[in-house]
């Protein structure tokens, strides 16, 4: 896809072209749809020599949409599965997509029933231990949410004080907040659902939460449309990882390599903002 391509689509989907802000990220209209980027046309890598190579087997699972997950016929589909394919047409080599159960996907690579992982394992040192992975191709934030109409200010360490703002117990977003937003008062929940309902119901003053799953929820049915993110993401690496890439054999650097091309290339030509505003039409950035 031509860039002239892209910005037809988004004039189409949001009324207004696309724009880029001063980080690089992609913003697609009035709605803020930001669509990032986490490649540098600076530093591009070059594509190897792929003679020989015949097809590369990606591997993934069917219970995480929209990342990835089984369509109305029962086929792969997501957002890692089509990006997975956008970099087998770059390549120019064909690939096949491999569906396991999750909790097997690390062994299977290990033991070469397939080349590649798509799918949402994040990146931490012990991955890196036992495998080599790409740049990262999806990355979700934090974010605040609060309900809509309401008088809250912007999350700061000032304005948080006294606030109450609804965590999940045990998770890399209360061990941030305690330690960035000491003056706020922590609520913690068993899991998120609960803190949202207490956002919804009033009970909380703030959720903070991953960026996806607050935009998912702020999407659908279950907010009734009480609530909207208020803030900017916040992207910490030492609490909220680095993201998600492909993962190879670290006897495979030549497909790594590849790999990183392909999806410099698919974000160059504009096919990377396509399946990200198909299957993220909320932004959480």
């Amino acid at each position: 896809m031509t860039a002239a391509v892209l910005a037809a689509l988004l004039v189409a989907v949001f009324g207004t072209g696309p724009s880029l802000s001063q980080d690089g990220r992609l913003r697609a209209g009035p709605g803020e749809v930001v669509v990032p980027n986490f490649w540098d046309r600076q530093n591009s890598p070059n594509k190897p020599d792929l003679t020989g190579v015949r097809v590369i087997r990606f591997l993934t699972d069917d219970l995480y949409p929209p990342l990835h997950f089984a369509d109305a016929e029962g086929l792969p589909a997501g957002f890692s599965v089509d990006l997975a394919r956008a970099v087998c047409d770059v390549l120019q080599v064909a690939c096949t997509i491999q569906v396991r159960r999750f909790d097997t996907l690390l062994d299977s690579l290990a033991e070469s029933r397939g080349d590649v992982i798509a799918a949402a394992i994040p990146i931490r040192e012990g991955l890196r231990q036992r495998f080599t992975v790409t740049s990262p191709y999806y990355r979700t934030p934090a974010r605040f949410v609060a309900r809509a109409g309401g008088d809250l200010p912007e999350p700061t360490v000032e304005t948080l004080v006294g606030r109450t703002v609804g965590v999940v117990a045990q998770s890399a977003h209360g061990a941030y907040l305690k330690v960035m937003f000491p003056g706020a008062k922590v609520g913690t929940f068993p899991n998120l659902g609960l803190a949202q309902d207490a956002l919804r119901d009033g009970k909380v003053d703030y959720v903070f939460a991953d960026g996806l799953s607050m935009a998912l929820w702020l999407n659908g049915s279950d907010a009734a449309g009480c609530c909207r993110f208020i803030g900017g993401p916040y992207t910490e690496s030492r609490y909220f990882g680095e993201g998600v890439g492909f993962i190879i054999r670290r006897d495979d650097p030549i497909l790594r390599q590849a790999l990183d091309y392909g999806l410099q290339k698919v974000w160059e030509d504009g096919t990377y903002a396509e399946l990200f505003l198909r299957y993220f039409p909320v932004s959480f950035y």
